[in-house]
């Protein structure tokens, strides 16, 4: 049993969020020059499936959002502008490396 098993479903949903919050807040402010494409390649995540996971959850629980509502939600401002400020041109070996791991994922399934 672990020590979240002890916490109520309210508090334990606080600290879930608050947790997910404090990752977003470091990838956002912490950490912007971290590229979308480093992150899929080395953890198999972005802050476009944040964003997207954000989504699913909200059409889950009766809110539709549009692919560019999340991750306006996600970004705190239009995507766009996320881009313009922060995202470079993927090198060569970033895009070979997703490249690969999407192959990897497709042979799997």
């Amino acid at each position: 049993m672990s020590k979240m098993d002890e916490i109520d479903d309210a508090t334990r949903t606080e600290i879930e969020a608050a947790a997910f919050r404090r990752l977003q807040r470091h990838l956002m402010e912490e950490r912007p020059e971290v590229q979308n494409i480093d992150l899929m390649n080395l953890a198999g995540f972005c802050r476009n499936c944040l964003s997207r996971w954000m989504q699913e959850e909200a059409a889950a629980r009766g809110h539709e959002m549009s692919k560019d509502e999340a991750r306006e939600a996600y970004y705190g401002m239009p995507y766009a502008e996320w881009r313009e400020k922060h995202q470079r041109e993927a090198s060569e070996e970033a895009r070979a490396a997703f490249d690969a791991a999407q192959k990897h994922e497709a042979s799997e399934g």
